[in-house]
């Protein structure tokens, strides 16, 4: 069975490809639309004439221009964000080829991979190897991210490690967005937008002086949507959009030499989301349908789900900053304090379909304090630099429950082929009746973690002559996590061993005792007593075709926990590293600059704050099929630690440490410009979270490395038109990943990477005679090539990595009316033509052979109307 995600074709894709092919091979390029010259329409400063590329961005910690600036960096301006329909970091994978987002089982999980690296949503143990800022505060959860963009200046993609400047979660890079500061003349600006599904979005600020000296803004936005999934059996819509937000910003200006700006905001996410669908219907399906229950079975473009719950998110994210920048001759400094909160609740329909058989709640909390300052050189002479510290501290509190629903034990019964199995195990086991998969709680759980860390870093710039420059830059970087993680485990079937059980019972037959009086003691004597007798009985209990309740191990995926820390294993992390980075920047002339760099990059250990996480091997050696009276001797068992069914794998993933060597091209001319890096990236320990059908396995692979290129243009052939082409090539593989959870995958190619990316636009302004009025047009285009979305599935093994493939072909649009006196009327359309894919496949939740996924957004469409005062 093959099964191509192709996305469903439209008659243009052909004849829109090779135009992009095209256009990527007659240009002679440019940065992308919002690389482009500051006099294009989507640039962030309208007045500046084409050959002057006066775009500021801050990706060093500087403010430099664009083409000074030897880094590979996208920049997204607000006018580009507001045209292009893009709400949020996850509508910004459209313009930036390099970056990749994906929403996965909740509104509060989303994954940012820049360069195929990234991770970091499905736990909260586990923290992004892509960083990502706002107005300089580092927001460390997915959750704290996603939130509705108001505001905005700028967005900056800084691709590659980016450790040096920006510390211990920026192995992949960073995504950077800043903010328009309080001005001191009076000005604002509302919008709305009405679309299909009966989307509604407002946004709004105003700005402007309290006093010669003091300034403010404020800002606030609604986005709500009707859902576009139906859920036939509870007559209810999910994926849908509801959530605020609102921000105050106060900008302190004594004097050119200091300045001060306080920001707080909140924010609420409050929505049913998310649709994972079936893609193969597997075995257990007739089973569903046996219960009365339904699914929309090996098809997951219907927009039809049947679950027994909605899906709920509820994300309260709020906080509050300061930055201080002080001026004093040649120096400047900097202070950035933020302070982070975050409440997340999830509760979702787990098995994805009608029966009740199992559901899951989640709640979070997390308190972030963070704290940099920063001192910076702008001497006359040929040596520069910048020193700074960046401190971090984090506390994670989390419960959650699995609860067993009305349906799970017929459900699990009929798939042993006898309704009747478990009364017969209950008797024979000295079970209560209708104990096992009874419903109520089939777990508890309460997990921790508080997280310090802190680093010093600097950069010096010596210009070895009046165009070479030579950059070295360090960063030490330390980071210590204590974790606690307990569960308990309520059903009675997985807290006992069936290897044990079978070999208690026949100690106990033998020695004419209750079971109950075979403790390890009696049955060390046994073993000594009688050797040949208890190898016997060892030999059947672990022989499936002697022991019949072998045949329920399946069953019993929810075994006890041993909690942590313990007298084993301490519960602690304490990692640290230097990283550096060394560039040589060459100025060709004044419109082409040229740079080499190398540098590495560092992220933490992460911690599995999860029902998964198990004793590392060297801790605890499992005896036959999880039996504690077989195990060979290690430190849990000596401790008396061992609980039934007890498994290995890890409580953490150690450190990733990455390498970049990458070689640039940056050229501005009059009407035309491109960037051009070359790159050889590898992450040694790059932490994996693959889920497996009950749960998540994290662990490090040996090596991944990718190879590739990155190319943006801009062209402005006549003043009204701006045209942006931008590619990306990656080809990727894992050097070595000999222990992951679906087999050996060294030489292989990592998921969910695509070779190439495509993203071009053009933007039409035409002026309305000597009115002042213009009529914008603006069309976009977003391809990546066709990918495999899996490594392999443990219900089919690694052959599953030739069987799931998407492809993207993107078309957008958008027409806009602009009236001088700032009122502007328009219309757009994003993902125009329908095109649906696959995002990510997974097991179906303790349905063998079934899989699920998550589908990308059908079209939306809609009319906007704004003003600007």
């Amino acid at each position: 069975m093959k099964i191509n995600a192709f996305g469903r074709a439209f008659p243009v894709r052909t004849v829109m490809l090779a135009g992009v092919a095209a256009l990527g091979l007659t240009l002679p390029a440019a940065a992308m639309a919002q690389d482009a010259p500051a006099s294009a329409p989507d640039a962030a400063a309208p007045d500046t004439s084409y050959d002057s590329n006066t775009i500021i961005v801050t990706a060093s910690k500087r403010e430099q221009t664009l083409q000074d600036t030897p880094i590979a960096v996208s920049v997204t301006s607000g006018q580009t964000l507001e045209r292009a329909q893009i709400r949020d970091l996850s509508d910004l994978q459209t313009v930036v080829p390099s970056l990749q987002v994906s929403q996965l089982q909740s509104s509060a999980n989303t994954n940012f991979i820049i360069r195929g690296f990234g991770n970091g949503a499905n736990n909260a143990g586990i923290e992004p190897s892509v960083g990502v800022y706002i107005d300089g505060v580092y927001r460390s959860r997915s959750a704290a991210q996603i939130g509705d963009l108001a505001n905005v200046s700028r967005i900056e993609v800084l691709r590659g490690p980016q450790s040096t400047l920006f510390g211990k979660n920026a192995s992949a890079g960073v995504i950077s967005i800043v903010t328009r500061a309080p001005q001191f003349d009076f000005g604002g600006h509302v919008s709305g937008v009405y679309g299909n599904f009966n989307q509604i979005v407002l946004k709004g600020d105003v700005t402007g002086p309290i006093s010669k000296t003091v300034a403010f803004s404020l800002e606030g936005n609604y986005n709500k949507r009707d859902g576009y999934v139906d859920v036939p059996n509870l007559n209810a819509k999910i994926n849908e959009r509801n959530r605020y937000g609102v921000r105050g910003q106060i900008l302190f200006e004594p004097s050119s030499d200091f300045k001060l700006r306080a920001i707080g905001d909140f924010s609420r996410i409050n929505e049913l989301c998310c649709y994972a669908g079936n893609i193969v219907a597997g075995p257990t399906v007739p089973a569903i349908f046996a219960l009365g229950g339904n699914v929309a079975a090996n098809d997951l473009f219907s927009d039809k789900a049947y679950l027994n719950i909605l899906p709920e998110n509820k994300i309260d994210s709020y906080g509050g900053s300061v930055q201080m920048d002080y001026t004093s001759g040649n120096l400047s400094f900097t202070s950035i304090s933020g302070y982070r909160g975050l409440k997340s609740f999830n509760s979702q329909d787990v098995d994805f379909t009608s029966a009740d058989i199992v559901n899951q709640i989640t709640d979070q909390k997390i308190d972030t304090i963070t704290q940099e300052l920063r001192v910076a050189s702008d001497f006359d002479g040929p040596l520069n630099f910048l020193l700074g510290g960046f401190y971090f501290n984090e506390k994670i509190k989390q419960t959650g429950q699995l609860v067993t629903g009305q349906d799970a034990r017929n459900f699990f019964s009929l798939l042993t082929g006898n309704p009747a199995i478990f009364n017969g195990v209950e008797a024979g086991l000295g079970l209560p009746q209708g104990s096992i998969f009874s419903p109520g709680l089939l777990t508890s759980e309460a997990y921790t973690m508080n997280d310090q860390a802190y680093s010093v870093f600097g950069t010096v710039d010596f210009k070895l002559t009046d165009k070479l420059t030579l950059t070295g830059g360090l960063n030490y970087t330390n980071d210590k996590k204590n974790f606690t993680a307990n569960m308990t485990a309520y059903d009675p079937l997985a807290n006992i061993n069936l290897v044990d059980a079978v070999i208690v019972g026949q100690i106990a037959g033998a020695l004419a005792i209750p079971p109950s009086q075979v403790t390890p003691a009696v049955i060390a004597g046994f073993a000594q007593a009688q050797p040949a007798g208890f190898a016997a009985i060892a030999a059947a209990a672990t022989d499936p075709t002697v022991n019949p309740l072998l045949g329920l191990r399946p069953f019993q995926f929810q075994p006890p926990f041993l909690n942590i820390p313990n007298s084993v294993e301490p519960g602690k992390t304490a990692d640290d590293k230097v990283t550096y980075t060394a560039r040589l920047a060459y100025e060709i002339s004044k419109e082409i600059n040229v740079y080499a760099t190398y540098a590495t990059g560092y992220k933490a250990s992460s911690v599995n704050l999860s029902r998964d996480a198990r004793p590392l091997p060297s801790d605890y050696t499992p005896g036959p099929f999880g039996s504690i009276i077989l195990a060979p001797s290690s430190p849990i068992l000596n401790a008396g630690l061992a609980v039934p069914n007890l498994s290995t794998g890890t409580r953490i993933a150690g450190p990733e440490n990455s390498t970049v060597y990458e070689v640039g091209v940056k050229a501005q001319f009059p009407r035309f410009g491109f960037n051009l890096a070359l790159f050889k990236q590898d992450v040694k320990g790059f932490q994996t979270n693959i889920f497996t059908g009950t749960g998540f396995a994290l662990a490090n692979a040996g090596k991944e490395s990718v190879k590739g290129f990155e190319f943006d243009t801009t062209l402005v052939p006549t003043d009204p038109l701006v045209i942006t082409f931008a590619m990306t090539y990656l080809d990727p593989i894992y050097d070595s990943f000999p222990n992951s959870s679906v087999g050996d995958l060294t030489g292989q190619v990592p998921s969910g990477i695509p070779k190439i990316s495509l993203a071009t636009s053009a933007t039409y302004t035409q002026e309305i005679g000597s009115s002042g009025n213009a009529l914008i047009w603006r069309v976009d285009f977003n391809h990546t090539s066709n990918t495999p979305l899996t490594n392999g599935l443990p219900a089919f093994g690694p052959s599953a990595a030739k069987m799931f493939f998407t492809e993207t072909n993107l078309l957008n649009g958008s027409l806009t009316f602009q009236m001088e006196n700032g009122i502007s009327v328009g219309v757009f359309g994003r993902n125009i033509f329908n095109d649906r894919t696959i995002t990510t496949v997974f097991d179906g939740v303790a349905q063998a052979g079934t899989v699920s996924g998550y589908p990308s957004e059908p079209r939306t469409y809609g009319a906007t109307l704004g003003l600007k005062f």
